[in-house]
């Protein structure tokens, strides 16, 4: 029974690294992709300042300093995007089931909620809402980063 016990822990383990692994996968898409088209592209989002916006917004929420140097803050919101968006897609793999239909739902409520959350949150919703084409560009983005994720699960990281 113990041996059982232990193959099983093991495969979970093994699991949640190939999750974990095409999560971060889609997630280093998702921030290359914008990137690229963010400073190439007349009207691309800016998720990034957005997300800046939430970092410190959370930093004064806990007593803490906002960060004032922009390529500080720059990083720090790279890295916490990086982190959520592996978590995140990390979900689409789950226990291996569905992971096609998991990713492009997944990815379009990212991007539907990276659309509609910040006013609610009281965040300025304009660097991702500016023109129709931002809008749609923020969806795709976060589509994108979930059908890699997909695709690294289905080929690439196939147990």
């Amino acid at each position: 029974m113990t041996r059982f016990y232990g193959y099983k822990k093991n495969k979970i383990m093994l699991r949640w690294i190939r999750n974990t692994t095409a999560g971060f996968v889609g997630a280093i898409a998702l921030n290359a992709i914008h990137e690229i088209i963010r400073k190439n592209v007349k009207n691309a989002p800016q998720i990034n300042l957005l997300g800046a916006e939430a970092v410190n917004k959370t930093l004064s929420m806990a007593g803490a300093h906002p960060i004032q140097h922009p390529r500080d803050l720059y990083k720090i919101t790279l890295e916490t995007d990086i982190i959520a968006n592996t978590a995140y897609y990390s979900i689409i793999g789950g226990k291996g089931k569905y992971i096609w239909p998991k990713a492009i739902i997944m990815g379009l409520s990212a991007g539907i909620g990276a659309l509609k959350m910040p006013e609610p949150l009281g965040l300025d919703d304009t660097p991702v809402t500016h023109t129709n084409t931002t809008k749609a560009l923020t969806v795709g983005y976060y589509l994108f980063g979930a059908l890699v994720t997909a695709a690294m699960l289905k080929t690439i990281l196939k147990p």
